[in-house]
């Protein structure tokens, strides 16, 4: 399946289909004009996956353009600035985008959010299932210690210490002591918020994570490929009642469901043939053959 969202970041061009008698560029071996420029491009793979990534858009766009306003789409931009803070237009140039053409792909990502949720039904049983791997947003600081004995030594050192002094005070004392996490170490260890969904941490560290209530600190070291952990709860709200988390066990699985290629090809189908696509160009007019030729039926 191709990667519908890449388009954007990977080619970032605009075709007039009307003015094609229009000059863009010339030289001393002739001129270059609109025309000749789409006819080269339209039969590239990048100017092909740009044209499917655009008809796409534009029919979600009809589906469920009033359902991603500008405000939700800035108040993602705005939280992936936060997150990546003095470092977000490096980001930014790094993926090859600039502010503006980031925000059409978390609009782009946003339409195609709505339209698996209007072709994905969830029933209790998908509920039960995501609940039981559920645990809410915690957040936590560590003390990372070496992958040896002394490591291990002076991580049992770090938590005879808290023994004593269980405070988050004494902890980010002993973590700028103590910690080989340099990107941590003078912030008390503190790592950003996560929950079961998340992919950055290893496992072993995120289940000890959750088992800490808050306020508290692991009493044995952690043991990853990292080397040895202390962590201690700063936030942990407890897992409560599934009742309480529905909208939140609902997105987990719209996510998941936007992970799987095979789901999101189905998905894709149905919206493309379902919008009513006619393709002008006879040299592009099997240009979405692959997609609303398949079974068009999404699951449920």
């Amino acid at each position: 399946m191709k990667k519908w969202l890449t388009g954007l970041a990977a080619i970032m061009m605009s075709f007039s289909l009307a003015a094609c008698s229009k000059t863009i560029a010339t030289t001393s071996g002739g001129k270059i004009t609109e025309g000749e420029y789409f006819d080269s491009m339209k039969k590239t793979d990048a100017g092909k996956q740009q044209l499917q990534q655009m008809i796409l858009n534009k029919v979600l766009e009809g589906n469920y353009g009033k359902k991603v306003s500008d405000k939700k789409v800035n108040k993602q931009f705005n939280a992936a600035k936060k997150q990546y803070g003095k470092s977000f237009d490096a980001v930014l140039q790094q993926s090859n985008f600039t502010k503006a053409s980031y925000k059409e792909q978390l609009r782009s990502s946003m339409l195609l959010q709505e339209a698996v949720k209007a072709n994905t039904k969830i029933d209790k049983k998908a509920l039960n299932k995501q609940w039981k791997a559920y645990e809410p947003k915690v957040t936590v600081a560590h003390i990372l210690l070496k992958d040896d004995a002394n490591g291990k030594k002076q991580a049992q050192t770090v938590i005879d210490s808290l023994k004593k002094d269980g405070s988050y005070k004494n902890f980010k004392a002993l973590a700028k002591k103590y910690s080989t996490d340099e990107q941590t170490k003078n912030n008390g260890g503190k790592l950003p918020a996560f929950d079961n969904t998340d992919t950055s941490l290893v496992g072993s560290f995120k289940n000890a994570a959750f088992k800490v209530a808050q306020g508290k600190f692991t009493t044995e070291p952690v043991k990853t490929d990292y080397g040895y952990h202390v962590i201690y709860s700063v936030k942990n709200p407890g897992k409560g009642k599934m009742s309480d988390h529905k909208a939140e066990l609902k997105e987990q699985i719209l996510n998941s469901k936007m992970q799987d290629q095979a789901y999101m090809q189905k998905i894709i189908s149905k919206e493309l043939k379902n919008g009513k696509v006619n393709i002008k160009d006879n040299d592009l007019k099997d240009i979405l053959a692959d997609y609303i030729d398949t079974d068009a039926s999404a699951k449920k």
